[in-house]
């Protein structure tokens, strides 16, 4: 005989033969029940595959272990990848993720659906408009609900981890400057984004230090192209650069899509990537292998922020008071590979 398909605690009761009452008592955990009563109902739960309606027992105020999660954007590979990795880690400890893509001017609905769901904890990761975001903020404190950002700094009164990219940028510029680059194009890295005016200010820091000015160093021609496709965006920034009778020796990206059109630019123009001019990116994601050569790149360091994002969230909800607002920075790592090599020697000069 098949199984029968059951849909309400009523329901699962006829089928084991007990009390809906004494059914209740053990799907909630309650104690002084009978050893042999637990397993028969796990028992019949495992034959007919009964779940029991997580939202009915979230309103009988049982822990739900769900945790909420506005994405800014899923069509960037990182911001997939740190979702991934947080949702696995959150898996681990018990919990469950609710994911949520926050578009500009729904923050009121997503934050109100979680809180419908009772989420025992909201993350946000990437970058949100501060002034939106901030009234989000307080619905959650008035609900004792712990929030942490993973990316975005700078919203006072919150937990935050993210990467340190200003760090990153000085690293690659030391790198390229140790290599005897001394003039930089820019691709991407207009805008006044706080992702953005990070990294400008790693690089105004590494020339700094070697008494180069930023406005005499680097160049942009952000634009003259729309950025409608990242590795196309590169490829004309490249294009534009090289039509002109002096251009940068060294080109740094946004990420490894617009260096990876830039490559391409490069080599469609007849020039030698790394020997004519060399390309960085940022983000070190899988995609830095695909070309020829290699693409050097800054790597995000996903695993670690996510696994210290999880740690701190975690012991906000478990250990009520055990944590504060703060930022914790995670170090970058410069990954080095064949797109980028020493200054042509008339440049050096």
């Amino acid at each position: 005989m098949p199984t029968p398909v059951i849909r309400s605690t009523l329901e699962f009761a006829r089928y084991v033969g007990l009390a809906r009452t004494t059914v209740s008592r053990v799907l909630n955990g309650q104690p002084g029940l009978k050893p042999k009563t637990i397993a028969r109902v796990r028992r019949a739960m495992e034959e007919t595959g009964f779940t029991p309606n997580a939202y009915a027992l979230h309103l009988k105020g049982k822990r739900t272990a769900t945790i909420g999660v506005c994405m800014e954007t899923l069509l960037t590979t990182p911001a997939v990848l740190k979702a991934a990795s947080l949702q696995r880690r959150l898996q681990e400890r018990g919990y469950t993720a609710l994911i949520e893509v926050l578009q500009p001017g729904d923050s009121r609905k997503v934050i109100r659906h979680f809180l419908s769901w009772r989420v025992e904890a909201v993350v946000f990761i990437g970058h949100f408009i501060e002034e939106e975001i901030r009234p989000r903020l307080a619905e959650l404190a008035t609900h004792a609900t712990p929030h942490l950002f993973i990316d975005q700094l700078g919203v006072e009164g919150s937990m935050a981890v993210a990467l340190d990219r200003a760090e990153g940028m000085r690293q690659l510029l030391d790198h390229l400057l140790g290599l005897g680059h001394r003039s930089f194009g820019l691709l991407g890295m207009s805008g006044g984004t706080r992702s953005v005016r990070d990294r400008v200010a790693g690089i105004e820091s590494a020339l700094k230090n070697v008494g180069l000015s930023f406005a005499s160093a680097t160049r942009s021609l952000d634009p003259l192209h729309p950025r409608e496709n990242d590795f196309q965006y590169g490829r004309a920034l490249a294009g534009s650069f090289l039509q002109e009778k002096t251009h940068p020796t060294a080109f740094v990206a946004l990420n490894d899509e617009i260096a990876i059109g830039a490559l391409h630019g490069i080599q469609e123009a007849g020039r030698q990537v790394s020997q004519d001019v060399s390309v960085a990116g940022f983000n070190n994601q899988d995609i830095c292998l695909m070309p020829s050569p290699a693409l050097t790149s800054v790597d995000q360091q996903i695993g670690r922020t996510v696994e210290t994002a999880a740690e701190i969230l975690l012991d906000a909800i478990e250990r009520p008071g055990t944590r504060k607002p703060g930022v914790k920075m995670i170090a970058p790592l410069l990954v080095p590979r064949a797109s980028t090599g020493p200054a042509p020697r008339r440049s050096r000069r």
